[in-house]
């Protein structure tokens, strides 16, 4: 018989349903998986995908945009000194 370790990971009861579905999809259970991802990183020596922080969608590269403009002119859209009365105008 093949001895085998245990693994225990935390993860949120979310993500693990959604991987389960995702890899219920290859016929894997969500162990297989895990030993997929072992072998494949013990292989190429590493993490076996790239890492790179998450692209902003283009609703928010518009709005970082926008912020660069209104610092480089200050003019540009309005400012506020007070909190309540920007709460109010943001939403009414």
């Amino acid at each position: 018989m093949t001895k085998v370790a245990n693994i225990y990971v935390r993860v949120k009861p979310e993500i693990k349903e959604r991987a389960e579905q995702v890899f219920d999809s290859f016929g894997m259970t969500i162990s297989e998986a895990v030993n997929v991802f072992l072998h494949k990183a013990i292989m190429v020596g590493g993490i076996p995908f790239e890492l790179r922080p998450p692209v902003p969608n283009a609703e928010t590269l518009e709005a970082m945009r926008e912020v660069e403009l209104m610092e480089q002119d200050p003019s540009i859209g309005k400012g506020y000194t007070d909190v309540k009365q920007m709460m109010k105008e943001l939403l009414t």
